[in-house]
């Protein structure tokens, strides 16, 4: 099939991977619906996916992948630079000749017998200043039709890479034998290369994703002057028309999508408040010619977890996933070829097929202690059918951003929410991001993990040198840097019950923060950044939380907080030398104002 693009940078690398991987057949991706469906039929008629009910999930699939293959594998992922420093101590280092050396055998012939489809894909919108091109090369439909979903794909992403350009991130897949033991997820941030191999699960495969939009897109970023940042993006509307932009980045399990799309409380709505969704996950960042930072979403689409999704706790992302959308590893009700999974509802399908594809009787097989979704089950789901995505979700300049909130699931420590001095310190801020482990993750509760912006995992080089380049970019902004947050829903009483009620409730605090950005409302300067004065926190309309309750929330324990300085000089440890000097000298600051 002939190429889709003259653009002979992207033709010869395409060709060097059909020399090394012998497809029997090549397809070019043009992103045609016609293309797409015939792909969708060849997929469910060898069972690589499975046709759900089309009257009640209208182009709705269904695809499960092997046990061993069901979530990222952070051990198994690679930052390849030339140099060992400029990975970092929290990145996985290996020598990109010796991983080529290694990994080449593995992709010698790999394709034989197979397909490979040539996935061209837009990451940010088409014709976007902040959009980047990628190719990605894959033996999977399931690739394909995900990528279909999460990127703009096919032959209108050449648009922006034009007929010379070599700014594109060349992605290689193939799913292999699946093998656990040769899995590797590698990125060379030098080559703007990724090779993925022996995983068949989104996460690992959709090279789009984590891969280029946050590693490569990071490591591109501290090179090009701007910021790929894993962060949500939603705007709020005042009751006048006006919308103010907000980024947020939280570790997992902290709320990060219902945050982003949250439907806010009735004292609001009924005041003419709403929220807009820009995005769910993934935020680049760059100054715009105003000198204020805007952002885009790279994707196109949500690849969200699907238990614990419901009408309550996320109406807007369950209505998301009702067309055109793949379902990954949840259970399927087979009185009617839907999907469920835990917590959808109070009624599990009596004739079910559990996640890995045995048929079961569900409310039994949950009663003897097993899942019927896998916990890290997923759908993927076209940012289009959410109810409150942003009429500017495709705007190629991107939105002005006036806060970024960093939030972490702490029971004690951080306040409800309190504000930087300043950028420098926001940044600070964001570095000692972390998150006390819950019964759902492996491992002892209440330790506390440490994960700086929430990029612990997705940062493409030194995450000293990463804070560093956010030092910069706050030189580079000036006065006109977004004012920095820290956000904590998660505060218990003594007997481990959340005090704040969270969800649609939080607006009370974004409201807070957006009166912060405007010089609305003054604010109290504690040891730890400004706090709201509690009267300011908008109860209204909550039953069980008053002004006091508010006043308990924004409290600091001092012995808490030299607790944790101890554990934040450990950890900046490990960066040696990379540790920028600005950093150690607000930790010094916080211990100083502490006493």
């Amino acid at each position: 099939m002939a190429s889709l693009t003259k653009n002979p940078n992207v033709n010869k690398w395409v060709d060097e991977m059909i020399a090394l991987t012998k497809p029997d057949k090549v397809v070019w991706i043009d992103g045609s619906e016609e293309q797409l469906n015939a792909l969708r039929e060849e997929a469910c008629s060898t069972g690589e996916m499975i046709k759900l009910n089309q009257e009640k999930l209208p182009g709705c699939l269904y695809h499960r992948t092997l046990p061993n293959d069901v979530a990222r594998v952070e051990d198994r992922t690679f930052i390849c630079t030339s140099k060992k420093e400029d990975a970092g101590p929290t990145n996985n280092w290996c020598d990109p000749k010796e991983m080529y050396a290694k990994l080449t055998p593995m992709y010698d012939g790999v394709m034989k017998g197979r397909t490979m489809y040539v996935i061209p894909y837009s990451m940010g919108p088409i014709g976007s200043p902040l959009a980047k091109v990628g190719v990605e090369v894959t033996d999977s439909i399931y690739v394909v039709l995900n990528m279909a979903i999460m990127t703009r794909m096919g032959e209108q992403a050449f648009e922006n890479l034009g007929d010379t350009s070599n700014d594109f991130v060349r992605g290689l897949h193939s799913k292999a034998n699946v093998d656990p033991e040769n899995r590797y997820i590698v990125q060379f941030p030098e080559d703007n290369t990724i090779w993925s191999i022996n995983s068949a699960y989104g996460g690992n495969v959709l090279l789009g994703k984590k891969c280029f939009a946050l590693r490569i897109a990071s490591y591109q970023g501290k090179n090009e002057g701007w910021m790929a940042e894993h962060m949500l993006i939603l705007g709020i509307e005042k009751p006048n028309g006006e919308v103010k932009y907000v980024c947020a980045a939280f570790p997992s399990a902290c709320g990060k999508t219902n945050l982003a799309m949250l439907i806010p409380p009735e004292v609001y709505t009924k005041k003419g408040y709403k929220v807009w969704t820009v995005g769910d996950d993934i935020a680049w960042l760059k100054p715009g010619e105003d000198g204020r930072l805007y952002a885009i979403n790279p994707e196109n689409g949500f690849f969200g977890v699907a238990p614990g999704t419901n009408e309550k706790s996320n109406y807007n992302a369950l209505a998301s996933t009702r067309k055109n959308t793949i379902f990954t590893n949840v259970a399927i009700n087979n009185d009617d070829m839907t999907v469920w999974w835990e917590k959808l509802d109070n009624n599990p399908p009596v004739n079910a097929t559990e996640w890995k594809g045995t048929k079961v009787n569900g409310p039994e097989y949950i009663a003897a202690g097993n899942k019927l979704a896998h916990p890290n089950s997923r759908f993927t789901a076209p940012a289009v059918n959410c109810p409150c995505i942003s009429p500017e979700f495709n705007n190629p300049k991107g939105v002005p951003v006036s806060a970024i909130i960093f939030g972490g699931r702490r029971a004690k420590t951080a306040p409800l929410v309190y504000q930087s001095f300043n950028w420098q310190h926001g940044t600070f801020v964001g570095s000692i991001m972390a998150s006390e482990t819950t019964a759902a993750a492996a491992g002892a509760v209440g330790v506390v993990r440490r994960d700086p912006m929430a990029m612990l995992p997705f940062c493409g080089y030194n995450m000293g040198d990463y804070w560093a380049h956010w030092l910069e970019m706050g030189k580079v902004l000036g006065d006109k840097a977004p004012k920095i947050f820290n956000v904590n829903w998660f505060r218990t009483d003594d007997d481990g019950n959340f005090i704040w009620p969270g969800f649609g409730d939080n607006m009370r605090v974004l409201d807070w923060i957006i009166k912060r950005c405007e010089d609305a409302v003054d604010a109290v300067e504690t040891p730890i950044g400004y706090e709201p004065k509690p009267e300011d926190i908008n109860v209204e309309g909550l039953e069980d939380v008053t002004t006091e309750t508010v006043k308990g929330l924004l409290s600091v324990d001092k012995d808490l907080w030299k607790e944790d300085a101890k554990g934040i000089h450990e950890f900046y440890a490990k960066f040696g030398d990379k540790l920028p000097k600005e950093l150690e000298l607000e930790l010094e600051g916080l211990e100083a104002r502490l006493g």
